[in-house]
């Protein structure tokens, strides 16, 4: 009896970089199964900080600094409060420590970028391991968190684009600057729990996280549910923990 032939299937062809990030975008699962060969993930990382420093440019040149300090002392009800009691030789010293602070967190975005991403790779890593019995490295984990969150580009597009569209520096929030989220919307009177749990919802938020979700199912070799169950899971437990910060704090 002749030995039985298998058909050989051919492997994928490895993707460049370009590739994944346009796959991200069209089909992500080619790109998520591409990271299985190689952990690679410099070309989101400098488009990230290439985006990241055309936005820093353009609310330095749009709205200037010192005006998205007062702009976030207005939004805070209680810090606002806080600044009232002080005399003006002091409020102008905090308006001046602040803005420097607010400018350097922004200036900083690829370290922080870097320890973000580190942070949110490793507790999908080992939610989906330990948890799901997942395969997955913590590089792949890394590295598949850089190319799910790819689609914040697009708000900081929309951003820019605003602010060059004749945006009132005023009303610019440093912090929501993308009409994505019901939150962007709502009055800066709205409830703050409200406010946060409107905000949470957005449509670049969700999907990216539908990509971490195939993206870390893909890495760990594990059922797609247990993607979804692993980040929707957590993502709904820090939406709670924001709206009640907002509520206690905001």
């Amino acid at each position: 009896m002749s030995d039985l032939q298998y058909p050989v299937v051919p492997e994928a062809p490895a993707l460049t970089q370009v590739q994944r990030v346009v796959y991200t975008f069209t089909a992500p699962s080619k790109t998520f199964k591409d990271i299985k060969r190689s952990t690679s993930w410099w070309l989101p990382f400098l488009l990230s900080v290439i985006f990241s420093y055309a936005l820093f440019a353009s609310i330095g040149a749009k709205v200037g600094w010192t005006q998205v300090t007062e702009n976030a002392i207005r939004m805070s009800p209680k810090q606002a409060e806080q600044m009232d009691k002080l005399t003006p030789e002091q409020r102008a010293t905090q308006i001046a420590i602040a803005t420097k602070f607010t400018e350097g967190i922004f200036a900083a975005v690829p370290v922080f970028s870097i320890l973000a991403t580190a942070v949110i790779a490793a507790v999908f890593f080992a939610t989906i391991n330990f948890g799901f019995g997942g395969k997955a490295t913590f590089w792949q984990a890394f590295a598949v968190t850089w190319y799910a969150g790819l689609p914040a580009l697009i708000k900081v597009i929309l951003g820019i684009a605003a602010l060059f569209a004749g945006a009132a520096p005023e009303s610019f929030n440093s912090r929501n600057f993308s009409g994505t989220n019901i939150g962007y919307y709502l009055s800066p009177d709205t409830s703050k729990p409200i406010l946060a749990l409107a905000t949470s919802f957005d449509v670049v938020t969700i999907w990216t996280l539908v990509l971490y979700s195939i993206g870390f199912s893909i890495i760990a070799g594990t059922k797609r549910s247990a993607g979804y169950i692993t980040v929707f899971a957590w993502w709904i437990l820090m939406v709670l923990i924001g709206a009640g910060w907002a509520a206690a704090f905001g």
